[in-house]
């Protein structure tokens, strides 16, 4: 069992050079908090779990396939591509400008690199896929976003046909907003090889645009072989969801993605003023992740549960994936993680991808040190500025009936100028009669 280390458990912890150093990340967490309440957007008070895991542990019960670590939660079906976005082996994903026709309030295209830019000019994206190609590297997912990438349909047709001839085994999908899927577009989507296309319903728009959007849908399925919705799914929205549903239902298509509501880092003032305030915690691990989602909001992903509940008691046929804005970063955790050498000290975590080692603080060190070289390790490392003793988790279980605390540290490796470096981001408190590697690492 892991107790995460916040405000109210830190006083759990006797050892007082434990208590220290764990403050020292509650001070991290605090400092962010200000700096994202500074940008104008609230952080609701901190939450337990409780009620997600009870949530989950129903779903799960009732059939639902509950996968990488409770981030990804699915009925019926889920799409190939969303499996493999959990590593990011052998996936690439392209956009020919980010230009669109659409204005929603809570887009995260301007976060992206060089975004004024890529408004007004596009990218040469076949470029880009013949590089990977002449590189040896094989990509078994494809996919072409933007901005809305057919308001460029000779360049995104080309780019899918072009895909498809230089990878011919890859799944290859295209997102869309879905005002330009016309009979001509669809069908030559398809002669060019697609696979799926996603389409997005926008809650905070017209009911009349929704309803076209799903208009657009239905037609799509005369086509392409898989149709998907994938959206955020607004707080408040609720009822309107589940009408929703019912419809792709009756439509038939192959899945939607129920994905986490987040403030982008801009249009503050509109989140602050519709009421939204971000998730606290805002994921499990904080970290500086390279998706540009932003912050999850709090109640968005209570609600995509509640839904996948729904589509249970209506014993809905089409696939409902839950997609978390950490389900998203664990690609990222991986490809830094997974190619690096394992530090001597850690565990490579198949749980989460990050790095694992345990520590001992203060008057626990000596009993801790004296067990490990009666049982022959020595390969520990012993910080006598911070007072800890740090070691492989594999040996929590020689400390079994010893009245010591745990830190169980979580790391990630990173490439800096001069190397990798292997850096905490938190730390959790356990007891090594309480610890389950296989369950809780």
């Amino acid at each position: 069992m892991l107790t995460p280390v916040n405000r109210t458990t830190v006083k759990d912890i006797k050892n007082p050079a434990f208590a220290a150093y764990a403050r020292i990340y509650l001070d991290i967490f605090d400092d962010f908090r200000k700096q994202v309440e500074g940008a104008g957007v609230e952080m609701e008070e901190a939450q337990d779990s409780s009620n997600r895991q009870s949530i989950v542990g129903r779903l799960s019960v009732n059939g639902a396939m509950v996968r990488n670590d409770g981030k990804s939660i699915y009925l019926n079906q889920i799409s190939p591509a969303c499996v493999a976005c959990r590593t990011g082996v052998g996936t690439a994903t392209f956009f020919l400008s980010l230009e669109c026709n659409r204005n929603c309030f809570y887009c995260f295209n301007p976060n992206q690199e060089q975004y004024d830019y890529y408004t007004t000019n596009t990218r040469d994206c076949i470029l880009e896929l013949d590089a990977i190609a002449e590189n040896n590297q094989k990509l078994d997912y494809i996919a072409l976003t933007g901005g809305e990438p057919l308001l460029h349909p000779e360049q995104a047709i080309a780019f899918v046909r072009h895909a498809r001839q230089t990878f011919p085994e890859a799944h290859l999908r295209l997102y869309t907003a879905g005002d330009f899927t016309d009979d001509e577009t669809l069908g030559a989507l398809r002669d060019a090889g697609l696979d799926e296309i996603r389409y997005s319903i926008r809650l905070h728009e017209r009911l009349e645009d929704q309803n076209h959007t799903l208009r657009q849908i239905a037609q799509a399925m005369e086509y392409i072989p898989s149709v998907m919705v994938e959206m955020p799914v607004l707080p408040g929205t609720l009822e309107r969801m589940k009408e929703i549903l019912l419809e792709l239902e009756r439509i038939g298509i192959s899945s939607i993605n129920l994905l986490e509501f987040c403030f982008p880092f801009h249009n503050a003032r509109t989140f602050h003023e519709k009421g939204y305030v971000i998730k606290n915690p805002p994921y499990r691990v904080l970290y500086n992740y390279w998706y540009a989602g932003g912050l999850p909001i709090a109640g968005s992903e209570e609600e995509c549960l509640h839904l996948l509940e729904f589509a249970l008691e209506q014993n809905l046929t089409i696939g409902i994936h839950y997609c978390s804005l950490e389900n998203k970063h664990t690609g990222q955790v991986y490809q830094q993680d997974f190619r690096a050498q394992t530090p001597v000290r850690a565990e490579f975590s198949e749980k989460d991808f990050f790095f694992k080692t345990a520590k001992v603080f203060g008057d626990d060190i000596p009993a801790a040190l004296s067990r490990l070289r009666e049982e022959g390790i020595h390969e520990y490392r012993l910080d006598t500025d911070l007072l800890y003793l740090e070691f492989h988790v594999r040996h929590i279980h020689l400390l079994q009936g010893l009245d010591v605390e745990l830190a169980i540290c979580t790391s990630i490796m990173e490439q800096r100028e001069d190397g990798e470096y292997l850096r905490e981001l938190r730390v959790d408190l356990s007891y090594p009669d309480q610890l389950d590697a296989e369950k809780d690492l």
